[in-house]
């Protein structure tokens, strides 16, 4: 049977995930046009943000609960969505 990871380790794992799954690095033109069903750029720069400050958490070792865990993988989905009607990801 396989053990599934510490609360840190999957925190790490959602990160590193949404850092390549995310357009952070798409250019503010291309975020802006088109479609606008919520302010990609807004999202984005806000998802950055909570994705920095866990970085910086998790860096001194602190450790989520699952409850922070659970509530940073709702933010990611919502922002993902909001970015598909917009057209900036692929369905």
């Amino acid at each position: 049977m396989r053990q599934k990871p510490s609360t840190d380790i999957a925190m790490r794992n959602l990160i590193d995930e949404v850092r390549v799954v995310m357009p952070f690095d798409m250019p503010i033109d291309d975020l802006c046009s088109g479609i606008c069903n919520g302010c990609s750029k807004k999202l984005l720069d806000y998802l950055d943000i909570q994705l920095g400050e866990w970085e910086s958490r998790l860096g001194v070792g602190e450790k989520p609960s699952l409850g922070e865990l659970n509530q940073l993988a709702k933010t990611c989905k919502k922002i993902y969505k909001v970015l598909q009607k917009n057209e900036l990801i692929a369905c």
